[in-house]
């Protein structure tokens, strides 16, 4: 039995064949589309993308699918691929920078082959092995544990050496100086910091990843904001882990906290996903959100409004994160330019105030 997206694709492809949809006319939207095949749009999702890799369609960001002029898609071979490298796909804002990249990439024409170190560096060397193996004209790549030193420096220096260009995402090996597009990370934490002292907390926890730059510059933000407010940072409450106990350190040392006689008032939380699993800790301990304790993340997920606690937290780019580093490379392949140091490009985050924070000050 054919999968349903599969004959939804099909369909649409008929469409295109047929002349009923034209070159460069823009298709129904995926609402559209579901309520017309009586699916869900998760289906059509995935059947609208599987028709823009196989250059049936293209997407603007912002506007919607198009219809790729056939003519120049069976005469014209696609002969340049960018590789992504990130250190997942599926989970959390991937997707979103992914889809960036896609549009993107899509729109211009080029190929792309995606891959997935899952957080671990030796992966990452074989990723990159892999891709250098083939015909590789860019690269766009999360670095893998960015604040611990990392053994694959020298394929980065073959990619150079071959003038291939690449942009890191998210952080970057600074031992290496190259092109990359990251968020203030240091800032986000300093202004989830403020804003929890200005709502009357003391009492401040912190839950932050160390094996990668951004967990690292958000602990030191946070740091700064309670330096200059003159509050020490009681014992225990600056909560450390690693990728692989990242399901479980936060939980159990957080646990231990609230059992204290005077335990945080707040969290301050290394992103929203770990937001998500500190609240669900407080619920089973019968604390609520924000009228016990307030919790900040960071990333503006889907995960910050994905319950009925909507978190405060700092924005991410994502979407248009891929967008630009899709961008930056293809822009340096079309007029011969290596990316470099100089091609540096970094984003404010901006803290979104929801309901996951209170003040205390009237208390």
């Amino acid at each position: 039995m054919t999968i349903k997206y599969k004959q939804i694709k099909e369909e649409i492809k008929s469409w295109i064949l047929e002349g009923i949809i034209q070159p460069d006319e823009k298709i129904q939207s995926e609402h559209e589309l579901a309520e017309s095949f009586g699916v869900s749009r998760h289906t059509i999702r995935q059947a609208l993308s599987e028709l823009v890799h196989e250059e049936w369609l293209y997407r603007q960001q912002g506007r919607g699918t198009f219809c790729k002029n056939q003519s120049k898609r069976n005469l014209k071979q696609i002969d340049r691929t960018i590789g992504i490298i990130t250190t997942s796909i599926s989970d959390y804002i991937f997707p979103s920078i992914i889809r960036g990249i896609e549009s993107y990439l899509s729109e211009k024409g080029y190929n792309l082959i995606l891959a997935s170190t899952n957080h671990d560096i030796s992966r990452e060397r074989k990723c990159l092995e892999n891709m250098l193996g083939k015909k590789l004209d860019g690269l766009i790549v999360e670095p893998t544990k960015s604040a611990l030193y990392n053994p694959n420096l020298n394929t980065y220096l073959s990619i150079e050496k071959n003038h291939i260009p690449y942009v890191m995402i998210n952080a970057f090996y600074s031992e290496l100086q190259p092109a990359s597009i990251t968020v203030d990370d240091e800032l986000g934490g300093f202004k989830a910091g403020e804003h929890l002292l200005r709502l009357g907390h003391r009492r401040i926890g912190g839950i932050f990843k160390i094996d990668d730059k951004q967990g690292v510059n958000r602990m030191k933000g946070f740091m700064r904001a309670l330096r200059e407010h003159n509050i020490s940072i009681l014992p225990g409450t600056m909560i450390t882990f690693h990728t692989e106990d990242r399901h479980t350190k936060p939980i159990q040392e957080v646990q231990k906290l609230l059992k204290e006689a005077n335990p945080p008032t707040a969290f301050f939380c290394y992103n929203d996903e770990i937001a998500l699993m500190i609240l669900n800790v407080l619920r089973d301990m019968q604390l609520k959100v924000p009228e016990d304790i307030s919790i900040v993340g960071f990333d503006d997920s889907q995960l910050a409004v994905a319950s009925e606690v909507k978190f405060t937290t700092l924005t991410h780019p994502q979407t248009e994160m891929g967008l630009l580093a899709a961008k930056m490379i293809v822009d340096a392949l079309e007029e011969g330019k290596e990316l470099s140091v100089n091609d540096q490009v970094v984003y404010e985050p901006e803290l979104v105030i929801r309901n996951s924070t209170k003040d205390i000050n009237k208390n």
